[in-house]
């Protein structure tokens, strides 16, 4: 017991250290009316010959902001640092990558789902780590400096083979990852790689609860210890996370749930499924009724569509099959702007934990063959890409360097990122 204790007090001492200075930082309003200015994008490193189609599936900053993570079709994962400076010509779709990945990471199977270390921050490599499950395969947790395999996690199912997790999360601890398969959820101690996992069914007696494959997976961010899930079957639960203990059944989705994200104050979930236009919200202090719905264009698209809110909690964005970013007031569920990310699918919408830019993943399944029979599709520089956006902010009245609302890639903002969160 005492080497446990002695084990978990640096990260208890991260996680404070971490609240302390989140509670500092004061995070610049966007201006949500203004165009974002696209800073960078890559589309040239996602072509392929194996794989022609080769669409993202997610895009998702680091917590401390200094890189993203993608992920596409060819099951590889690509980590891209943000440059210290930001760019401020304006970029051509069609001309060749801002730059190259620093690292790239590539999976046995298709990728399920992918994840950061919730602590992870560049000036300690200890950290920089990420999860992913892919299809047949164990959890792997991979160095996101080196490539190289940190740890491997194993689930086995009754005939004692290997069953792959749909999704995956870390706990807001950083010490426990969680994954989705179906009808449960297993938990791994990260400092126990191998087999060792616990197991809890989301049925409960008399075939109550939570039925179908575990499809996302999110914490509340106040350490309330809430865990909400959402499943194929078209419903999404909250959990206890000490015991799992189903607190709440939600039902209302059109399709099978593809992501789950709490409110920054932990008070509203949202939820997003397959071909359903709607993202719900629910009071999680009611859970009873959706207090409002906020629509995207994913009618027709199989494609898993992620949305993100912004750091300050006011807004939301999500892409949709129309090649659009909405942005949402989440105090009134109303639509605020929108812009074009792409001549596709945008798939994957994530905004940076520290300065007001986002980034965005697009691209979607294709099955049709080409017409000139020669196997190549001819998409364009704004198809099966990822893009960096820079949005202006408004002027701090507060704030002693008098920040423009016009100058949105200011040095002192990057200089930032090279500090500890």
């Amino acid at each position: 017991m005492e080497e446990e204790q002695q084990q978990q007090s640096p990260e208890t001492e991260v996680v404070e250290a971490t609240d302390q200075s989140q509670q500092e930082y004061t995070w610049p309003p966007i201006r949500f009316d203004v165009p974002p200015h696209r800073t960078y994008h890559f589309h040239n490193q996602f072509k392929t010959s194996s794989v022609p189609n080769n669409f993202l599936k997610g895009i998702k900053w680091s917590p401390d902001g200094s890189c993203f993570l993608t992920s596409s079709d060819d099951n590889t994962l690509r980590v891209f640092t943000l440059p210290e400076n930001g760019s401020s010509h304006d970029f051509n779709a069609n001309e060749q990558d801002s730059y190259a990945a620093d690292l790239v990471v590539s999976e046995g199977e298709s990728v399920h789902d992918f994840c950061w270390y919730p602590y992870m921050s560049s000036s300690d490599p200890v950290s920089c780590v990420f999860a992913t499950t892919a299809r047949d395969h164990p959890i792997h947790l991979w160095d996101a400096t080196t490539g190289l395999l940190r740890c491997t996690y194993r689930a086995y199912d009754a005939v004692d083979e290997i069953t792959a997790a749909i999704s995956v999360a870390f706990n807001p601890a950083g010490t426990k990852i969680f994954a989705g398969y179906n009808k449960s959820v297993r938990i791994f101690d990260i400092h126990r790689p191998g087999r060792d996992f616990k197991q809890y069914s989301t049925l409960q007696g008399n075939k109550e609860g939570q039925t179908g494959i575990i499809s996302a997976l999110a914490f509340s961010p106040t350490h309330t210890g809430m865990l909400a899930t959402g499943s194929y079957s078209q419903t999404s639960a909250i959990y206890n996370e000490d015991n799992m203990e189903l607190l709440y059944i939600l039902h209302g989705q059109e399709g099978g749930i593809t992501h789950v994200q709490f409110s920054k104050d932990g008070n509203y979930l949202y939820t997003g499924g397959r071909k359903d236009p709607y993202i719900l919200c629910w009071d999680v202090r009611k859970a009873v009724e959706v207090v409002y719905k906020l629509y995207r264009s994913s009618e027709y698209t199989n494609q898993r569509i992620l949305f993100d809110i912004e750091p300050c909690g006011r807004h939301l964005g999500t892409g949709g099959q129309d090649g659009l970013v909405h942005i949402y007031d989440l105090q009134t569920g109303q639509w605020i702007s929108g812009f074009p990310a792409a001549a596709d699918t945008v798939n994957g919408f994530s905004f940076h934990p520290y300065l007001p830019m986002a980034a965005s993943s697009s691209g979607h399944r294709r099955f049709e063959a080409p017409d000139d029979g020669n196997g190549d599709l001819h998409l364009t520089g704004d198809e099966n890409c990822a893009s960096v956006w820079s949005f202006s902010y408004a002027s701090m009245d507060n704030d002693d360097n008098g920040v423009n609302a016009s100058d949105s890639n200011s040095q002192p903002e990057h200089e930032n990122l090279h500090q500890d969160p």
